[in-house]
């Protein structure tokens, strides 16, 4: 089971595809046929094209989201309080967040992950996602599919908001 999203930039399209013994397909294909419909013409013709092409752009990409993992991690330990595990696969850094919790700028305190990720949406102006989401409370969610210019300005707002905090 595989699909195209990540490994090809595809993730608009939504398509995937599995390789298995012919019960295994029969079964999942009763499955998936009561979740979607038919896939466009023109997100196959592109699926054929990424999977039967050249794949050195494919491994251009990771390389340089490997880089921009290596350069996330480094700005996401200088975060006093963060703690945070590598990712292995995903554009994505989970740290926990929970050593802010209880601190306060001004009148307004940060109880959970909700409140620190809406804090550095206002305050830092950088989106993320709280843990709730994913069954981590203590932890958010940032994307590093960016450029290397706009990650290491935005985990400078991060610090300079979270600095703010007492």
């Amino acid at each position: 089971i595989n699909g195209l999203s990540k490994g090809f930039a595809m993730t608009g399209w939504r398509l995937g595809y599995i390789a298995a013994n012919t019960e295994i397909v029969k079964a999942c294909e009763k499955l998936q046929g009561q979740f979607t419909s038919g896939t466009c013409s023109i997100t196959q013709k592109a699926a054929v094209a990424a999977l039967t092409g050249d794949l050195a752009p494919s491994r251009a990409m990771t390389a340089e989201f490997a880089r921009r993992r290596e350069k996330t991690l480094a700005l996401v330990k200088s975060i006093p309080g963060f703690k945070c595990f590598e990712p292995q696969g995903a554009f994505y850094v989970f740290p926990d967040v929970s050593a802010y919790y209880g601190k306060k700028n001004g009148a307004e305190t940060i109880t959970n992950a909700a409140d620190l990720s809406m804090f550095l949406l206002n305050t830092a102006h950088v989106s993320s996602v709280m843990g709730d989401a994913f069954g981590e409370p203590n932890c958010i969610r940032f994307s590093f599919a960016n450029s290397m210019e706009n990650i290491e300005k935005a985990w400078a707002r991060i610090k300079d908001a979270l600095a703010t905090l007492q």
